[in-house]
């Protein structure tokens, strides 16, 4: 699991600038109505709603806002033009990647996903072909100077999955996505912060990438995807290696 701290913190650096963009608002507000829609308007009761206000509240997002785009789930208004899809498919070098996407036009955003695949030596796969390759958890990471005994004791007995420290150092607690904001709410009410919180989907084992052309591409492949209006969630069990990272970057 080494390799996936380092793609995090590409994906969360990439994020911050984003949001400086305002193009993550577009996402957090489809996921934040449909969330509501779904399973209701009070974040208490509505895990997926939780994470994602806690992940518009990240990224500065006001609370009006927030609260205007559950209204319209819970009113059944925007969100049910919208459709949950997935898109499987391999990078280059075969490397995996699954796209989620909210939309409201199934032929455009595969149109779309697909030309971004071809573009950068990819392509899409049939339904089942990298899915079952990903696990979906709460992740929430801690830098290496913290505490380490105390995030173990704290995070276990809130119902932690695992604790890990990666290479780098980073401290990583692991969640199941139900028991994410317990585990979330009793480590800030120790005083332990997390760098960046979220649920997502991660790789059971990680594909290795030591040649950097092959690296760029599939950061372009990443970049393309996660840029188009309908994607809200892109996942890859690439790995990189540290100096060609730093290239990169």
């Amino acid at each position: 699991m080494a390799g996936h701290s380092k793609w995090a913190n590409i994906k969360h650096r990439k994020a911050a600038q984003d949001a400086k963009k305002g193009k993550i608002f577009t996402k957090l507000i489809r996921e934040l109505s449909v969330a509501a829609q779904q399973g209701g308007g009070e974040p208490n009761d509505n895990p997926r709603l939780r994470a994602a206000m806690d992940k518009a509240l990240a990224n500065n997002m006001t609370k009006d806002t927030i609260q205007r785009a559950i209204d319209r789930g819970v009113g059944n208004n925007d969100a049910d033009n919208m459709e949950e899809l997935s898109y499987e498919g391999y990078g280059p070098e075969g490397v995996a990647i699954l796209v989620e996407c909210l939309t409201d036009n199934r032929n455009r955003t595969a149109s779309d996903v697909r030309h971004a695949f071809n573009k950068q030596d990819g392509n899409l796969g049939t339904s089942g072909s990298v899915a079952f390759l990903f696990n979906k958890q709460g992740r929430m990471s801690f830098p290496p100077e913290s505490d380490e005994e105390a995030i173990i004791e704290v995070s276990l007995e809130a119902g932690a999955e695992d604790v890990v420290t990666q290479d780098d150092g980073v401290i990583e607690v692991i969640s199941t996505p139900q028991d994410f904001s317990a585990v979330k709410d009793a480590l800030i009410a120790a005083g332990l912060t997390p760098d960046t919180a979220d649920i997502g989907k991660y790789p059971e084992t990680y594909s290795s990438i030591a040649d950097i052309e092959v690296a760029k591409k599939v950061v372009k492949l990443i970049d393309m995807l996660e840029d188009l209006d309908d994607v809200q969630n892109v996942y890859t069990n690439a790995d990189f290696d540290d100096n060609i990272l730093e290239q990169i970057e």
